[in-house]
């Protein structure tokens, strides 16, 4: 399919400019489907949508591919413009502006250790830069996650969470995958690390709940093999430290592997399981949608989380 456009010919008179909104679902969630789910649009209306900006832009923008829809060169290159525009005007609506250069307080958000060591870095440069004023507290999860955003205990959730109850909004961040972690000089470093191998090691799980099944013990389940786990530990970074100073190893996520890793301490090695790759989303109660601050709160860690994903990519 072709698509013919002479940009001399817009007129912007004639363009719904809420097509500019889906389009920034679709370029971020690269699904049609998680799309129509962020915008409380059905399906066929974001179809019906992408066909048109399809016509409009003169591209495909959104190409299927074996594992998904990908972006097409003309999608990638329009994307921080368009992000750039659509924050313009949301700015430009807002009745009550906010302003970070002036603002004080105190963001509160609830996530892992995880998420802290990958975010945290980028995040608070951010704050320092746009919020000097403002200071950022890090809450633990506990097993209320919804309820400290009903309640205003935090102003945002970040993790692995891919349904949200009514009243609670969601979007992706990034994507991850599982990596394995062993300290750099392990005797099983020089050679290829088959499914034996991996058993006949040690392991240290993450377990910050006490319950539950890890996926990796869900997908040796499948296969009716297991794993000796040597210790459980409530805490990613308590994980890599054991790790660096033993022969246990871990499978773990990329972002965090890769950022352990960069201490040289690590090697990193694909699993020798089929394991799902998993999202990261950002979460935040309805009420706060547009809430000029919670506003460019939200820019914020997208912001932080995409400089970690170019950084680790």
């Amino acid at each position: 399919m072709g698509y013919i456009v002479c940009m001399r010919e817009v007129n912007l008179r004639r363009i719904d400019l809420n097509l500019l909104v889906v389009l920034e679902a679709l370029l971020e969630e690269r699904s049609v489907t998680r799309a129509a789910g962020r915008l409380g649009m059905s399906q066929p209306a974001v179809s019906r949508a992408l066909s048109r900006l399809r016509k409009l832009l003169g591209d495909v923008l959104l190409a299927e591919g074996p594992s998904g829809y990908t972006l097409t060169p003309r999608a990638q290159e329009i994307r921080p413009t368009l992000h750039t525009t659509l924050s313009g005007v949301e700015a430009m609506l807002e009745a009550n502006p906010f302003d970070p250069a002036t603002a004080t307080g105190q963001v509160r958000l609830l996530m892992l250790d995880l998420e802290t060591a990958v975010l945290g870095p980028h995040l608070l440069a951010r704050l320092a830069a746009e919020a000097p004023g403002l200071d950022l507290d890090i809450v633990s999860p506990g097993p209320a996650v919804f309820a400290a955003l009903e309640n205003d205990a935090v102003d945002a959730v970040v993790g692995v969470i891919d349904e949200a109850p009514t009243g609670i909004r969601r979007r992706r961040l990034y994507d991850d995958r599982f990596v394995t972690l062993m300290r750099a000089g392990h005797p099983a470093a020089s050679r290829k690390l088959d499914l034996d191998g991996y058993l006949a090691l040690g392991h240290i799980v993450v377990s910050v709940t006490g319950v539950g099944s890890a996926p990796v013990d869900i997908a040796l389940a499948r296969q009716n093999r297991r794993r000796r786990i040597r210790v459980r530990v409530p805490s990613f970074l308590a994980a890599v430290e054991i790790a660096a100073r033993s022969d246990l190893i871990m499978t773990l996520p990329e972002s965090l592997a890769q950022t352990a890793a960069g201490m040289g301490r690590f090697i990193a090695l694909p699993p020798p399981l089929d394991l799902d790759s998993f999202t990261m989303s950002l979460l935040w109660h309805t009420r706060h949608q547009d809430e000029p601050r919670h506003l460019w709160l939200r820019r914020t860690i997208v912001d932080s989380a995409t400089a970690g994903d170019r950084q680790h990519g």
